[in-house]
């Protein structure tokens, strides 16, 4: 699939796209930004929402859809824990995707939420971000510099949208991978090189 842009977050896109489920229904994408992931989404899923408290990226999103773009593929501006609170519908979703998001949030409430919002059997797919604490973390944290710069000469650099929110995670590796694991039980964790983890999860 061509991307009209690429950065450490849209290199883990083909995992998200992977875990999607066959004959998915509706899906839901935490904190969209401008729409990439939603309008992949959307070849995957029979409804796509993409859900973002910043105006300027849910306005990007919609302005980067293409004119007769089908009225499946929809933007919420809202912050997330309060739509979760009664503008999405619990249980609505076969499918949730969030990005580099949930350091942004509160990291339990936010899985919780999202767990809430999946239907029985439904699946949810994050790759998120941790800081080091260890001397393990950093070791395994310098392994990704080399694969980083090889990608980076292969895609031009890195380029992120314009406005985006950023922000540092204040969780380590280690702390993510108990928390989710407590909170989501029977999920998979996994480290990767770019310094993301990704956390699959099939609700019982």
């Amino acid at each position: 699939m061509s991307r009209s842009y690429w950065n450490h977050n849209v290199h883990y896109h083909p995992l998200v796209l992977g875990a999607v489920p066959d004959g998915c229904g509706a899906a839901l994408d935490v904190g969209c930004g401008d729409g990439l992931l939603v309008r992949e989404l959307a070849a995957r899923a029979a409804t796509v929402t993409g859900v973002d408290r910043s105006a300027e990226m849910i306005r990007t999103a919609r302005e980067a859809d293409p004119p007769g773009t089908p009225p499946r593929v929809t933007y919420l501006e809202a912050d997330f824990l309060d739509a979760a609170r009664g503008r999405l519908p619990a249980g609505g979703y076969d499918f949730i995707s969030a990005v580099a998001v949930v350091h942004h949030l509160d990291f339990a409430e936010t899985l919780r939420a999202m767990a809430g919002l999946l239907a029985p059997g439904g699946r949810l797919t994050v790759v998120g971000l941790a800081t080091n604490r260890t001397p393990l973390d950093w070791i395994i944290s310098g392994a990704g510099v080399p694969a980083a710069a090889i990608l980076h000469r292969r895609h031009g650099g890195v380029r992120d949208p314009a406005g985006m929110p950023v922000r540092m995670p204040a969780m380590s590796w280690g702390q993510v991978r108990r928390e989710a694991r407590r909170l989501l039980p029977g999920c998979r964790f996994r480290r990767h090189l770019l310094w993301r983890y990704s956390l699959l999860w099939d609700k019982p």
